[in-house]
């Protein structure tokens, strides 16, 4: 399986006073992510699926993807704070399918990045990570890692 670890675009508002799981995406944010879409589909990412934590800076950032990639998003609270390996397994086993993308949050996704592959990693707001997962032995191999910059060479 090809897993996509994304992480949800910019949503520092500096005076924020709300609950922090209520923070949506900033327009910056919503801009990263959209070039971020755009960089994918021009890699040819073959998406099966689009899981979400439904905190609204995750969901918003799944929509920007699924619109892209004409799917539909699903929530999982899984995906929200603390999200780990056995989250992980329920998903992968729930969603076989040869191409999965999560939308969620750190540092639970580079953790588990590091978990699933040795790697020492950061995955940034708006960045991206492939890893070649198998889902029977919850290892894969960190195939590539993309902070969203990368997609402004578009």
């Amino acid at each position: 399986m090809n897993l996509y670890f994304l992480r949800h675009g910019e949503a520092d508002w500096p005076n924020w006073d709300r609950p922090d799981d209520e923070r949506p995406l900033t327009e910056r944010g919503k801009k990263e992510i959209r070039r971020v879409a755009k960089f994918l589909r021009e890699l040819d990412v073959p998406l099966d699926d689009i899981l979400s934590s439904p905190l609204p800076r995750a969901r918003q950032t799944a929509d920007i993807i699924a619109d892209r990639f004409k799917l539909n998003v699903r929530e999982h609270d899984t995906l929200g704070g603390g999200f780990e390996l056995s989250g992980l397994k329920e998903l992968v086993q729930k969603y076989p399918v040869d191409n999965l993308m999560i939308v969620g949050h750190e540092p639970s996704f580079s953790e588990t990045i590091c978990k699933l592959t040795g790697a020492d990693c950061k995955l940034s707001k708006g960045g991206v990570a492939l890893v070649d997962l198998d889902g029977q032995k919850m290892k894969g191999r960190l195939l590539w890692l993309f902070p969203p910059k990368f997609a402004k060479v578009l």
